[in-house]
């Protein structure tokens, strides 16, 4: 109805009495009266109170800022010594905490991802397969793609496995140092109380804590899960919910990183923002809220939030570096005093 009174507003529109277009616009004006006057929709998807983040709840502030050294910036990581790896362009760089450049790695394609290991090689994750460079930047070893449709989105190293989040098979990817797939974990099994992933968006995480579990999000259910590196399901938290305490939008959490003594930084797209959970899961603060991402979300539309997001790691210091994969920006935040 609407359609049909606008095409025909338009056409004949120089052919109108005056009296006739007197009337149309006393009709709207009663109809905008109307609106104005009426309740207002219960329905209504209003994100603008979402907008500003309570200052009480934010425990970081930003000491330096750089940029990442290509465009098109997807992911990092961080090395025992503190050195970060910034997948960008169809480079890895490896940066100091300041944003100084040191070796760089090119490659035939961008990289989706990057997980440095105690011993020096760094593993490099490509949509369909993982690389095995050493720390001077020389290529030891191309591993084969795990087969149909993967998209590696993230890694984690320990010092006998490799994991690596397939988020275009949805599973957890278990290899050895060689190469050699060992195990897919998380895959729907009723039997085994796996729930399965679901990943509307190429952003799957997957983390190594302490404890040796794996903590890996699970966006679609807008929750972390906690699986043994047998694939065994040990639990999960998190809830859906518009508030800053869980996660909202089609998919979220999208990245992870821990904290030393157990505790979760969280990454969200839609409403970017970054947040700190306990071990447990339960919200405790905001490292850095919706009102300093306004470029990044944009990005992601109601028809499509493929694009945005963050990423963020942590520093032997407990320094959060977070990673805008819109502006290229990569923030240093330290806890407030």
């Amino acid at each position: 109805m609407k359609r049909e009174f606008r095409l025909s507003s338009r056409r004949e529109f120089f052919g109108q009495s005056a009296g006739a277009l007197a009337a149309l616009s006393a009709i709207a004006t009663q109809r905008s009266q109307g609106a104005q006057k009426g309740p207002p929709n219960p329905f209504a998807y209003d994100i603008s109170r979402l907008q500003k983040t309570d200052p009480k709840l934010i425990t970081y502030e930003e000491t330096a800022r750089w940029k990442a050294p290509h465009p098109e910036a997807r992911r990092m990581a961080i090395a025992h010594d503190d050195t970060l790896y910034i997948c960008s362009g169809n480079y890895v760089t490896a940066m100091d905490k300041s944003g100084e450049r040191g070796t760089e790695i090119a490659l035939a394609e961008p990289p989706r991802c990057v997980a440095v290991a105690k011993d020096g090689p760094i593993f490099i994750g490509l949509r369909d397969h993982v690389e095995v460079f050493d720390a001077k930047g020389a290529r030891q070893a191309t591993w084969d793609s795990p087969g149909k449709k993967p998209w590696l989105t993230g890694l984690a190293v320990t010092e006998n496995d490799v994991f690596a989040a397939d988020a275009g098979n949805r599973v957890i990817l278990r290899y050895d140092k060689s190469g050699k797939l060992v195990r897919r974990i998380g895959e729907k099994d009723k039997e085994r109380n796996i729930p399965g992933f679901i990943i509307p968006s190429p952003f799957f995480d997957v983390e190594i804590a302490r404890d040796g579990l794996l903590r890996v999000n699970n966006p679609g259910r807008h929750r972390v899960e906690i699986y043994t590196a047998d694939g065994d399901f040990e639990g999960s938290w998190g809830t859906v919910s518009m508030g800053i305490t869980g996660f909202c939008g089609c998919c979220n959490p999208i990245n992870l990183a821990l904290l030393a003594d157990g505790r979760f930084v969280t990454c969200e797209k839609g409403l970017p923002r970054v947040k700190i959970y306990s071990a447990t899961g339960e919200f405790e603060s905001v490292v850095a809220g919706v009102e300093i991402f306004s470029e990044n979300g944009k990005a992601c539309g109601p028809s499509d939030c493929t694009a945005g997001g963050l990423d963020a790691v942590v520093d032997s210091q407990g320094q959060i570096f977070i990673l805008d994969f819109v502006t290229g920006d990569v923030r240093v935040m330290k806890r407030k005093a």
